[in-house]
């Protein structure tokens, strides 16, 4: 084992957990779901040879590896929030560099481009950046701070965070093989789809998760999971092989229906909104200079 093994994030949750001696509350403040916050406990554990916590009927209990972990991890995570700092400092000083983060490309006729007319105009000293984040992070980048704004799905955890424009809202709809049953129909209602096994999100973003699975739809009735997808192509090769349907947004639909899988509308869902989002702390004048042009544009455009 190495140094390198441990990441930041694992030692962030492991102080949440350490702090509040609950693995449940633990997981509501780093708005996370407790089985993705258990499973980067054992892995630490697995990493540093020995249990960091008591588990049992009364509580949750530091072991003496875990209060040994505990002022070292403080440490370690409070020098690289300085050093985060001081490197966005130095950047915008230098650079005046606006990072934009996104999990798929926002498309939709042109959106980004259109943004990006618009800012530059404002702004032709300013350079954007555009940094691809992966799907188990729902905030695109935000949350870490490795990207100032970014185009995300509504909900948003922890969204007294944050602050967004809407920039697209559009229907959900069903994307399933062109072999199943279901696929000869024009037009299915939510209903139809309850038993059907679902392709879902990583857990590390739960609200969204949820969302995709039309939780609030369901009348309690809990989802089948077919399977987990973390990127388009992944949802793709997962529709193809028949583990599962999903809900896509229109919008994202033709990133799915390239050969053997079909979307058709479906009933009873409430409708997707995408977002340009920021930290609510975040009050540069590139920054709002940003969400400025993604507002006028998605107000145009939709």
């Amino acid at each position: 084992m190495t140094i390198t093994d441990v990441h930041l994030r694992e030692l962030r949750y492991f102080l949440a957990v350490a702090e509040e001696l609950h693995f449940t509350r633990a997981a509501e403040r780093l708005y996370v779901s407790q089985p993705a916050l258990s499973k980067q406990i054992r892995a630490l554990e697995r990493q540093l040879g020995g249990p960091l916590f008591d588990r049992d009927r009364q509580g949750v209990a530091l072991t003496p590896v875990g209060t040994a972990l505990v002022p070292h991890a403080r440490t370690l995570l409070a020098a690289w929030q300085e050093g985060r700092e001081a490197v966005r400092r130095a950047r915008e000083a230098a650079s005046g560099t606006l990072v934009v983060g996104m999990s798929t490309s926002p498309g939709r006729g042109g959106l980004l481009p259109a943004i990006r007319s618009r800012f530059t105009e404002a702004h032709p000293e300013a350079v954007l950046r555009l940094r691809q984040v992966g799907w188990e992070d729902p905030t695109a980048g935000l949350a870490d701070g490795v990207s100032d704004v970014a185009f995300v799905w509504l909900p948003l955890a922890g969204e007294e965070r944050f602050r967004w424009v809407v920039v697209a809202a559009e229907p959900r709809l069903v994307a399933l093989p062109e072999t199943h049953p279901l696929a000869a129909r024009e037009r299915l209602d939510f209903a139809d789809l309850l038993d059907e096994p679902f392709l879902a999100l990583p857990d590390t973003g739960p609200e969204l998760r949820d969302h995709w699975l039309a939780l609030d739809s369901r009348g309690g009735r809990p989802p089948v999971v077919g399977g987990e997808i973390a990127s388009a192509d992944e949802t793709y090769e997962a529709l193809v092989g028949g583990l599962g349907v999903c809900l896509v947004a229109a919008g994202n639909a033709p990133l799915l229906t390239r050969g053997g899988v079909v979307t058709r509308p479906v009933d009873g869902v409430t409708p997707s909104c995408f977002v340009l989002a920021w930290r609510a702390d975040d009050t540069r004048p590139l920054v709002e200079a940003y969400a400025r042009a993604a507002a006028e544009v998605g107000l145009r455009e939709t």
